[in-house]
């Protein structure tokens, strides 16, 4: 029996159902935060597209920036593997996990893991386990799964990697990795992160502007330096510097800001929000 994740967040993050799961997805690439019209896959897309930063909060708060990530990887192609980074928020499991086998379930069917490329990245990394227990109830990845369907339908394999543990040296660790076993293959990462929590709109946006020109640097230091000095809540800080490391060795050329919002954008209510960005990185 194949082994089965099934959605923590399904019917709470976003809607339990196929058909107003495809609705709400919809809604988000036509939200006037969004990019105002649908996704079509470009089939012969030039795939220049190394990694993406996403937002994971619920679809009616940060949908809408996240669809500004995945219309952007829509034009590009079709990648064969995603590498999906996510911040730990449950505390479960090992400090930096993956999950090798299996499929992870949503209302739009099932993302097969590809336990070749997961077990490269354990043996190349010498810092990431095996452990599923880290995956069960945290929603930064899943959330990432019902937009790559919405695309792609069941045409692509994950690889889904948890960091409870977000220092720089660990971060860069697990980028090389990556990098390593992605070298020469359609691969794209995705980094799961929303920005600055629960802070009065105008302190997060100051914040997010410095924390956004440090990603668009492709500079981890400085992002890290950014983080620590000005105390910036984005909570997959590890992830976007994993990210930032493997897309360099991957010949990641420029970082690019698509879209950058708050939950006040979205409900009016500007008194403590969380910033939300897509970010692109191009070859």
């Amino acid at each position: 029996m194949a082994k089965v994740r099934r959605p923590s967040q399904a019917g709470a993050f976003y809607a339990g159902t196929a058909e107003a799961l495809k609705r709400q997805i919809k809604d988000c690439f036509l939200h006037e935060l969004g990019p105002g019209r649908l996704p079509k896959v470009v089939k012969a897309g030039p795939r220049k597209v190394v990694g993406l930063v996403s937002p994971h909060a619920g679809y009616m708060y940060s949908g809408p920036v996240a669809a500004h990530a995945y219309y952007r990887l829509a034009l590009d192609g079709k990648p064969d593997f995603v590498v999906l980074f996510g911040p730990n928020h449950t505390g479960y499991g090992s400090a930096l996990a993956v999950m090798n086998e299996g499929f992870w379930h949503t209302p739009l069917g099932n993302a097969e893991i590809d336990g070749e490329l997961a077990n490269q990245i354990v043996r190349e990394s010498r810092i990431v386990d095996v452990d599923d227990s880290a995956h069960r109830f945290e929603h930064s990845i899943e959330v990432q799964l019902p937009f790559l369907q919405y695309l792609y339908g069941s045409k692509f394999k994950i690889v889904p990697i948890c960091f409870l543990m977000q220092d720089l040296s660990s971060a860069r660790e697990v980028g090389q990795a990556v990098a390593k076993v992605l070298a020469g293959k359609n691969a794209v990462i995705i980094a799961s992160s929303d920005m600055t929590h629960y802070e009065p709109q105008k302190s997060a946006e100051r914040k997010d502007k410095m924390v956004l020109e440090a990603i668009e640097g492709m500079d981890e230091t400085r992002f890290y330096s950014v983080i620590e000095a000005h105390r910036a809540s984005a909570c997959g800080y590890g992830p976007i510097a994993a990210l930032t490391t493997a897309a360099k060795i991957l010949g990641a050329k420029e970082a690019k800001l698509l879209s950058y919002k708050t939950s006040g954008d979205v409900t009016g209510d500007y008194s403590s929000v969380v910033g939300y960005a897509a970010v692109c990185f191009i070859k």
